[in-house]
C-alpha cells in the first residue's frame, strides 16, 4: 500500500481509477478498507469513471497512532486529507466523509473551500451541532477490561467494532474525546459548497437533516430508508443518490 507522512503521522492510503477525483474519510473506529472497500464503494465509484482516493485516518486502520486526545481535533485530521491531495498533486477534489467522516469534512470545507467541490456527509447531520451520542460511554467501553460487562448499547456496539477491526483501543478513546468536537450554526452557514447530507431513517447517532438543511446554503438531504448507522453506509441507494449527486456538480 502507498504511504504519506504529514505532521509526524504516517499514513496508508489507496488511489484508484481516474476521472474527477473523490477523497473518501472513512468514520470512527473504522479504515478505509471496511468503509470504503469492503461496502463497494470504490468499485462503485472507479466505475462511474472517478478516481478514488482513500486514507486510513490517523489513529486508524495501518496509520500512526496517537494516545494523546489533541492529536484528534477534526481540523488536524481535515489536514491529513489536504496533506494527501498536496502529496498527489491534486488541486481540486470532491470529499465524502461518513459519520466521524463528515464531521472531518466538514472542517475541510470551513478550512480549505477552494480544494473541494462538491462534498457529502453521509451518517452525520445535525449531531455535528448538537450531539446525541454518549461518548463517554463509548470511550469506557473501548477501555473496558471485560466487553462482557458493558451495558450502554452504543458503547457495546462501538466495542465489538473496534474488536472486529482489530484496532488500537486507547487510540480510539483518545481519539473520540476530541474529534466530536462540535461545529456552531454558524459554521454550518458558511459552507457554501454543493452539499448532499445522507442519514439512515434509522440513526440514532446522526441527528436530523432538516434544521442542517435550513442552514446549508447549497444544500441537499436523501433519506437512506430502513437502515441504521452500521448499515446505512453500504446501502444501493445511498450510491445512486452519491453518483447523481457527483454528476451534477462535476468538477
Amino acid at each position: 500500500m502507498p504511504r504519506f507522512t504529514h505532521s509526524g503521522f504516517e499514513f496508508e492510503f489507496i488511489d484508484e481509477g481516474d476521472g474527477d477525483p473523490i477523497v473518501l474519510v472513512h468514520g470512527f473506529a473504522s479504515n478505509h478498507v471496511v468503509n470504503w472497500v469492503s461496502t463497494g464503494w470504490v468499485r462503485w465509484l472507479t466505475d462511474a469513471g472517478y478516481r478514488v482516493i482513500a486514507l486510513d485516518n490517523r489513529g486508524h486502520g495501518q496509520s500512526s497512532k496517537s494516545h494523546d486526545p489533541a492529536d484528534y481535533h477534526p481540523d488536524l485530521m481535515a489536514s491529513d486529507a489536504i496533506a494527501l491531495l498536496d502529496h498527489l498533486g491534486i488541486d481540486r477534489s470532491h470529499f465524502m466523509g461518513y459519520s466521524m467522516g463528515a464531521r472531518i469534512t466538514a472542517s475541510i470545507s470551513l478550512a480549505e473551500s477552494g480544494r473541494a467541490g462538491a462534498i457529502i456527509f453521509g451518517g452525520r447531520a445535525s449531531g455535528m451541532v448538537v450531539d446525541p451520542g454518549d461518548w463517554h460511554a463509548i470511550s469506557d467501553a473501548l477501555l473496558a477490561d471485560d466487553p462482557a460487562l458493558i451495558t450502554d448499547p452504543q458503547g457495546r456496539a462501538f466495542r465489538k467494532f473496534a474488536d472486529q477491526t482489530k484496532s488500537d483501543r486507547v487510540a480510539l478513546a483518545a481519539c473520540v474525546q476530541s474529534s466530536r468536537t462540535p461545529l456552531t450554526w454558524e459554521e454550518v452557514a458558511r459552507i457554501a459548497l454543493p452539499t448532499l447530507v445522507a442519514v439512515g431513517t434509522r440513526d440514532d447517532i446522526a441527528g436530523n437533516v432538516a434544521p442542517m438543511l435550513e442552514r446549508l446554503p447549497r444544500g441537499t438531504g436523501f433519506a437512506i430508508e430502513g437502515r441504521d448507522h452500521m448499515l446505512a453506509v453500504g446501502d444501493k441507494t445511498f450510491k445512486k443518490r452519491v453518483a447523481e449527486f457527483l454528476g451534477e456538480n462535476s468538477l
